[in-house]
């Protein structure tokens, strides 16, 4: 298969055929870049009959790509005009290969992936949902890697070390389950329209035993790092922090720390 991929005038063209203005409150800024489409695939070490999820394929820019390296497509898309487009332009061209879910990737984060079916995630992530949809992807079936494209401040907080201002909750709940396993910078010049900041690409790999945090954890994480000027002794009332701040203190980590410095294999003890 070799499907063209698209550049910045052809996709001006498609926008233009399908009366399409593209919305902010969808995060809809369209990859124009081919570069950027193979260092995805790259990336994500795309090999034939692999299955793949792709959120939110737009005018199809990556989904061509995918679709060129034999990979089996499971692309959810929002917009019902975009995925008309994509059932007319791309569906005939896929050889079977390409299967569209109409529906918002924050109900459905996996594209409605099944247990036992091992696949990844190769994505230009909208940029309103970015966050949001990481904590709903961070469930099972877990993708066994997953390629994001995404704002370079997103990647900040999914990537922060114990120490960092950019520590939040998010990177505690992601890098439990995932190992960076590289980032690659994107220019804002890469999309249509042009964003108003720039981009990376982050490759993250699936820990050997991932952890996940069931949601009152998630909550009480939520709830120390609104607080997390304070010292954790002023911050774990009741016997469940308690008892993990006195777990800390054993660990070499005393009271008088903040959320932002406790290492992320120590959060993982929380609920014990």
């Amino acid at each position: 298969m070799d499907l063209p991929l698209l550049t910045p005038s052809r996709t001006v063209e498609l926008l233009r055929q399908l009366r399409l203005h593209p919305r902010k409150n969808l995060g809809q800024n369209f990859l124009v870049d081919s570069n950027l489409v193979r260092k995805s695939l790259s990336m994500a070490g795309v090999s034939p009959g692999d299955h793949i999820v792709e959120i939110g394929p737009g005018l199809g820019a990556l989904t061509r790509g995918l679709l060129n390296a034999g990979a089996h497509v499971h692309a959810i898309e929002k917009d019902p005009v975009l995925s008309a487009h994509l059932r007319e332009d791309l569906l005939p061209q896929s050889g079977g290969r390409l299967e569209l879910v109409d529906g918002d990737a924050m109900d459905h984060p996996h594209a409605k992936q099944e247990p036992g079916n091992p696949f990844k995630i190769v994505a230009n992530l909208p940029y309103a949902i970015t966050t949001p949809w990481m904590e709903k992807a961070l469930k099972e079936p877990l993708p066994e890697r997953m390629v994001l494209l995404v704002q370079r401040e997103a990647a900040q907080r999914f990537l922060a070390e114990p120490g960092s201002k950019s520590l939040g909750p998010i990177a505690i709940f992601l890098q439990s389950a995932y190992s960076p396993g590289g980032q690659h910078k994107v220019s804002r010049n890469c999309f249509l329209p042009t964003p108003e900041v720039d981009s990376s690409l982050v490759c993250l790999e699936r820990r050997e035993t991932p952890f996940l945090f069931g949601q009152e954890e998630r909550q009480t994480i939520r709830h120390l790092f609104t607080r997390r000027r304070k010292q954790l002794k002023s911050l774990c009332e009741g016997p469940e922090l308690e008892n993990w701040l006195g777990r800390l203190e054993e660990a070499g980590f005393p009271g008088t720390s903040r959320p932002e410095q406790v290492p992320i294999e120590l959060w993982r003890k929380l609920g014990d």
